[in-house]
This record gives structure tokens, C-alpha cells and sequence, in this order.
């Protein structure tokens, strides 16, 4: 279990910032940088979760999803070095892949085909969710450019929960819109 006693330790006043494992890297390096765009990811899911009360199901998957981006946010927080750990890392697991597959499943059984795309909005719920889904669009190219990085290793299943996430935030999305009857469609060239 964490227990913070002091949030302010000043260490940071250099622009470092420690990873678990303990090395120190500046706060704009690349593997930060995909870490926090997830906390970020996290926070706006938080704001939508301010408008699903009325949807019990989803705001249990939402609930879900932001522990396990507090997973992932430890996993990316404690680089694969290729050496054999001293201990036994927090890593995404399949297991959570799966049920992300599977909640979207769920979601989009009750929705209407698509016949056009989706403008960002609809419901407050909807709103932010779309918010959130760039956001983890964000989070997926650092990874994907993390891991074009020498030295710099992203598990398999982290970035399959990452491109399974923003599946799931559009799906949700489109279930908080009514179940998709209050989507905003796009027109193509409709102010032109």
C-alpha cells in the first residue's frame, strides 16, 4: 500500500523526476511525458464520471478503468531494462486487455451502426469521454514513439490496453449519447 506523508519533497526542483526503479529522468523525457499524458487521461475520465450517476454500468467500467490507468502509469514509471528485477514489477496485464475487449463488447451491443462519424459531444458524460479518448490517443503515440526509442521498452499488453482504451472511451461515449440516438453526426462540407 502507498502512504504519502509529505506531498512535497523538493527533489523535483532540478526538472527530475524519479522513477520507481529509482533513476531520476527529466520531467519532459519521453517516458514521463507518456505517463503523464495517462494521469491526464485518468483525470478527464474523472470529469466524465461527474455525469454518469444515472449509468451505473458504465460508471463501474469507468471506475475500472481508472485503476487500471494508475497500472499503467506504474508500469511506464518502472522501465523493462532487461535485467532481472529485484522485485516483482506492476505490469499490465492480459487479464486487463481482456476485459476492456470485453466491456466495450458489452457497450456496443446496444448501439446502432455507425453511417457517419461522431462530432466530440452530445451529453456531458459523452463530452468528456471523447476528451478523454484523444487524450489516450495522445498517450498511445508517446508510447509508440517510446518504444521506437534505444534502450526504451513498453510491454506488449501495456500497449494493447492503451489502443484498446480509446476503443472503449468512444463506445462509452457513444452508450452515455442515449445509447447513440443523441450523437452529433458529421456532415462532410456542410458550411462550405
Amino acid at each position: 500500500m502507498v502512504k504519502l506523508n509529505k506531498i512535497y519533497t523538493k527533489t523535483g526542483d532540478d526538472g527530475t523526476t524519479g522513477l520507481v526503479s529509482g533513476p531520476r529522468r527529466r520531467k519532459d523525457d519521453l517516458r514521463v511525458e507518456a505517463y503523464g499524458t495517462i494521469d491526464e487521461a485518468n483525470s478527464a475520465i474523472g470529469l466524465a464520471r461527474l455525469h454518469t450517476a444515472g449509468l451505473p454500468e458504465l460508471d463501474a467500467m469507468l471506475m475500472s478503468i481508472q485503476n487500471d490507468l494508475f497500472d499503467l502509469g506504474a508500469d511506464l514509471a518502472t522501465p523493462d531494462t532487461g535485467e532481472p528485477p529485484t522485485y516483482e514489477p506492476l505490469r499490465i496485464a492480459e487479464t486487463q486487455v481482456d476485459r476492456v475487449e470485453h466491456d466495450i463488447d458489452r457497450l456496443n451491443a446496444g448501439l446502432e451502426p455507425l453511417k457517419s462519424f461522431i462530432l466530440p459531444g452530445g451529453s456531458p458524460a459523452a463530452a468528456h469521454l471523447h476528451l478523454a479518448r484523444t487524450i489516450a490517443r495522445r498517450a498511445e503515440r508517446l508510447m509508440v514513439a517510446l518504444t521506437r526509442t534505444d534502450g526504451e521498452i513498453v510491454g506488449e499488453p501495456a500497449m494493447k490496453y492503451v489502443n484498446r482504451l480509446s476503443d472503449f472511451l468512444f463506445v462509452a461515449a457513444r452508450h452515455a449519447n442515449d445509447q447513440g440516438h443523441a450523437d452529433v453526426l458529421w456532415v462532410p462540407g456542410k458550411n462550405r
